[in-house]
């Protein structure tokens, strides 16, 4: 049900149950979560897809039948822990989204780092219609991306964004051709991977938190990381590079880029 396949330093991860639509079933949680906690050593970044006509349409609905509280608490914290690994893990991930990014589908999409979508895609949060609630940490990422009011909206009236509309609330940073979002993707993630390692971290893993707090206390952590951060080896290296006239200078990039 998941695919996985390294390409030099990148770890592509497709969702293989087109069937499906690559609804989200408890086997591919887990697989997820196994796959996110074991990347090999000489990976830098991964890209997620989804196999067939959509990238994810959500939960598997013929799971939650018959299901108890206490069962329902634990498989919402399992795809915590899986969702927690792609975003809070070791390299940054994208998602490369086409077609259905629905229900558990917009959770998983909401919890990698960059999010590429292509024309074909459409977002939705059909919750409110099934007599359900997100389970996946999609209370917290989602309104972070797009607002609570619109993420309100989108749970009560069934309302469906179109691949423009979530570009515009912050659904995806890039929108693209149909067809062209895993190449952009395997793009941006060759991109990344260029990147020195505990800047690429301390964008994962401080940024969102010091957007949590007081400005003063993100102010200190900001102080710590950035500290971490230029005095690796590899920073210097490349602080190097750029005052020897051997790394380029930040120009104006052609739209798009």
């Amino acid at each position: 049900m998941l695919d996985v396949r390294q390409e030099g330093a990148i770890v592509h991860v497709r969702l293989n149950r087109p069937a499906k639509r690559n609804a989200l079933s408890d086997p591919l949680i887990l697989q997820l979560h196994d796959c996110f906690t074991r990347l090999p050593d000489d990976c830098r970044a991964a890209v997620i897809s989804g196999e067939g006509e959509h990238f994810c349409s959500g939960l598997d609905l013929s799971e939650l039948v018959e299901r108890d509280i206490q069962s329902a608490v634990l498989h919402s914290h399992m795809w915590h822990a899986a969702f927690d690994a792609i975003q809070f893990g070791r390299v940054p991930v994208v998602a490369a989204l086409h077609g259905a990014v629905v229900g558990g589908g917009l959770e998983l999409a909401a919890a990698a780092h960059i999010r590429v979508a292509d024309r074909s895609a459409y977002y939705g949060l059909p919750e409110g219609q099934r007599g359900i609630f997100v389970g996946g940490g999609g209370s917290g990422r989602i309104p972070r991306l797009m607002g609570v009011a619109r993420m309100t909206d989108l749970m009560m009236t069934g309302r469906v964004y179109d691949a423009e509309e979530g570009l515009a609330v912050g659904l995806s940073q890039y929108l693209v051709d149909e067809g062209q979002a895993l190449a952009k993707a395997m793009e941006l993630a060759q991109r990344i991977a260029q990147n020195a390692p505990m800047s690429n971290f301390a964008v994962m893993h401080a940024l969102p938190r010091i957007a949590e707090q007081a400005q003063s206390q993100g102010q200190f952590t900001e102080s710590l990381m950035a500290a971490v951060a230029e005095s690796t080896p590899e920073a210097q290296r490349r602080l190097r590079a750029f005052l020897e006239g051997r790394a380029g200078k930040v120009v104006k990039a052609d739209k798009g880029q």
